[in-house]
């Protein structure tokens, strides 16, 4: 599927692996979310816009290259937050712009709570962030808000999504570059990925349902 980009590496394998293992601790399982965020950043990057730069080394001057354009990252609350961090690594530079969005348990609807979006000068590419990409219902209501502003590139960046999701999202944002570790098949009947990892937002922030 165009636009759609399931990362194939041995090191995400090994990692996602770990990630579903229902035993899998807290302080654990946010170390991998950062790790895969780092090599889904990795690949969803490689076509940023550089300019020419000139720079010194201890020993001569020599070519070198800047980002051209501004990156906003936009994690969607609350599970989002746990890939801020290393794509920060990668991209100091970037601009944090969160927006707040839950599922709605009766209708599986997203219903936006929190946008801090300011008014004029969207960035020029969003990353949106999300560890999960079920129904897709959040990820496109993000994207909604983010061509509202005016970004005129958003790449999507998922560590799971499911089948159903991935179809609706293309098929409505065929313009829109997902990346994602691995697409499981389907949902259950209350719209969790399957097999899936669980709640990523619980795991990550240990805030298990009771």
């Amino acid at each position: 599927m165009a636009g759609v980009y399931e990362v194939q590496h041995p090191l995400i394998d090994c990692h996602l692996s770990r990630l579903r293992e229902a035993t899998t601790r807290p302080e654990e399982f946010r170390s991998l979310v950062r790790r895969v965020a780092t090599l889904l950043a990795y690949e969803a990057t490689k076509d940023l816009a550089v300019e020419a730069t000139r720079v010194t080394t201890p020993l001569t001057e020599t070519a070198g290259c800047k980002l051209a354009e501004r990156i906003g990252l936009v994690p969607i609350l609350r599970a989002g937050l746990g890939m801020v961090e290393p794509v920060l690594d990668l991209i100091p530079s970037a601009e944090v712009w969160h927006l707040g969005l839950y599922r709605d348990e009766a209708t599986a609807e997203p219903v936006e709570y929190y946008s801090k979006l300011p008014p004029g000068r969207p960035v020029d590419t969003a990353l949106v962030v999300d560890p999960m990409l079920a129904t897709g219902g959040s990820v496109m209501a993000a994207v909604e808000t983010l061509y509202a502003w005016g970004v005129q590139r958003i790449k999507v960046l998922s560590v799971l999504a499911a089948q159903q999701g991935i179809d609706d999202f293309a098929a409505r944002f065929p313009d829109v570059q997902i990346f994602v570790c691995r697409i499981d098949p389907e949902l259950n009947a209350n719209k969790f990925i399957v097999p899936g990892l669980g709640d990523a937002g619980d795991r990550i922030f240990n805030t298990p349902q009771r």
